[in-house]
């Protein structure tokens, strides 16, 4: 079979990405085998190129974000047939689903609704339900009024305000300036160009000085640190990309409490109940889809031959949006 390749040890730079025929896998006891049909791409695609994986061995195939029909099933799988429509987050140690066919365990799966396209549906993996894990799963949202999403317009922050939404939140994003008119659409109640304007400010000014109950971060560390004095009295910060240092934060004077999300790490957490919960959000975010409350604001549909070409232009911030490629 076909599969996008990384065909050597010291290959860690997207343009040295190869197309290449691999043998098709073959599904252990708990796995499916399946016929691949659209694939997310996500920045973490090329950011595990250019870091390496200890785990791979070569050729390695990328891919995370697989949709597709089940054509085989192991012999301990009893809950999946073959002809089900799934979609499902890989484990980013494994061969992934840039091919023709991937062969993944069960617990990661959700089944397609029929007025669901297999597109739609790998748009809908990484970036949406690291954004469901910040939203739906680490926060206590019980007297939450205010929420901060950093970056509303990526892959992430775009969903995360969606389902803020839903729950009747006051929705605040920050953006740069050429994203303003892109994040409009879903609706926040706040948009604050971080180019143009001092974010400390604004925040004051949106919650009469109060600060914000929840804040999700997309971007990193120091933006993080900042976050936690930005917090309401018990407000928490739901980090996606690395740990603030807490040296000197208001944690305990302002009762501030902080959540961490791994989203892949439950691949690797010997644990079965949080591996489950990867097919079950999945399902969740598909009803979600189904029933026309969350838009994946899909960008583009690119042919397999392109994915190298569209990981490249996610890496150069050329992509607004979610970006998707046909495989058959």
């Amino acid at each position: 079979m076909k599969a996008l390749v990384v065909a050597n040890q010291g290959d860690q730079s997207v343009n040295r990405l190869q197309i290449a025929e691999v043998a098709k896998p073959i599904p252990t006891a708990d796995q499916v085998l399946i016929r691949v049909h659209a694939v997310g791409l996500n920045p973490v695609d090329y950011k595990v190129v250019e870091g390496g994986v200890p785990a791979w061995t070569y050729p390695h195939t990328l891919g995370l974000d697989v949709t597709g029909e089940v054509v085989a099933v192991g012999a301990a799988v009893t809950d999946w047939q073959v002809g089900d429509r799934v979609s499902g987050h890989g484990d980013l140690t494994q061969n992934g689903c840039f091919a023709e066919f991937v062969a993944v365990p069960t617990y990661q799966l959700a089944r397609i609704p029929d007025n669901v396209s297999y597109e739609t549906a790998a748009s809908l993996l990484c970036g949406a339900l690291t954004a469901y894990t910040a939203v739906e799963r680490k926060p206590n949202l019980t007297n939450v009024r205010t929420v901060l999403v950093h970056a509303g317009a990526g892959g992430v922050g775009s969903i995360a305000i969606q389902l803020a939404k839903l729950h009747g939140l006051k929705v605040f994003t920050t953006v740069s300036t050429g994203k303003v008119k892109y994040v409009r659409q879903l609706y926040p109640d706040a948009i604050i160009d971080y180019r143009q304007e001092d974010v400390d400010t604004r925040l004051a000014q949106l919650t009469d000085g109060l600060g914000v109950d929840l804040i999700i971060d997309t971007v990193g560390k120091a933006e993080a640190e900042r976050d936690l004095r930005r917090l309401a009295y018990n407000g928490t910060l739901v980090t996606i990309v690395d740990v603030p240092d807490l040296t000197g934060a208001p944690v305990f004077d302002r009762g501030l409490s902080m959540d961490v999300v791994n989203l892949g790490g439950a691949h690797l957490s010997g644990n079965p109940f949080q591996q489950a919960d990867l097919g079950k959000m999945n399902s969740e975010m598909l009803a979600l889809a189904a029933a026309g409350k969350v838009d994946p604001l899909i960008e583009k549909v690119i042919s397999f031959d392109q994915i190298k070409d569209g990981l490249q232009a996610i890496k150069d911030h050329r992509v607004i949006g979610k970006l998707v490629a046909e495989i058959d």
